[in-house]
């Protein structure tokens, strides 16, 4: 059965997620909400918080309980991205070019570096994969990807997972190590259109493609529960009908 790349990415992230205990899911985040409920179809006692969500969400006061949760450890996965991320795994949330005099801005950092730095299991992602967001150094650091030894950080990048390839994030490196690319996808194709330095150690996956089970689930009942938060996504990406 063919897929789109977005159910190739969904299914990834459940992937991901089956040994976490409590996935929380924020804004404009349609693919790893999906994925995030995805997981625990498979994986029941998974709690997946998705913000926004009226069924798929017990927090009663928004962002301000999803930092609570974070502080007291009760929160082991999280995803973040950028318009930019670099090989250290720091993003940008703030603006293209020189701050503060930046000609490109975007909404800001909000609280991803206080996430960034208690969440223990963050995942990356980015939907866009070129030169252009996927850079050597980000212009601003919204929030860094490591700390120096004497800070205390419980919270930190493990995989940044693109429309190209999955990269493990190495703390010994530090920096990415490339795990899989995806169907129709190489290691040429993904250096190319890559501006960090990466690491690849031995044989390089191919990302597995969904099942015919779970593209029924995802254009099914995840697609459904999905579109409560995001219409348009399970709409137009998913084909269902909200």
């Amino acid at each position: 059965m063919s897929y789109r790349i977005e159910e190739l990415l969904i299914v990834t992230i459940a992937d991901l997620l089956r040994e976490r205990s409590h996935v929380a899911v924020g804004a404009a985040s349609p693919i790893p909400g999906a994925g995030a409920l995805l997981a625990r179809e498979t994986s029941p006692a998974l709690r997946v918080s998705v913000l926004g969500s009226e069924q798929h969400n017990t927090f009663t006061e928004g962002g301000r309980e999803l930092f609570d949760c974070a502080a007291q450890g009760r929160i082991d996965a999280f995803f973040l991205g950028g318009a930019q991320i670099d090989g250290g795994a720091n993003i940008n949330l703030v603006g293209i070019g020189d701050y503060p005099a930046q000609p490109v801005r975007f909404p800001g950092s909000f609280g991803s570096a206080y996430l960034y730095f208690l969440v223990p299991n963050v995942i990356l992602f980015s939907l866009a994969h070129s030169q252009r967001n996927l850079v050597s150094k980000v212009d601003f650091v919204s929030a860094p990807g490591t700390s120096e030894e004497r800070i205390y950080r419980p919270g930190g990048p493990r995989v940044l997972l693109t429309s190209r390839c999955l990269f493990d994030f190495d703390q010994s490196l530090p920096g990415f190590r490339l795990r899989s690319v995806h169907p129709g996808e190489t290691i040429e194709t993904v250096t190319d259109n890559t501006g960090f330095e990466f690491d690849i150690a031995g044989e390089v996956a191919v990302t597995r493609s969904p099942t015919d089970g779970e593209l029924g689930l995802i254009r099914g009942s995840i697609g459904a529960a999905i579109g409560e938060t995001y219409p348009t996504f399970a709409r137009t990406v998913l084909g269902i009908r909200c």
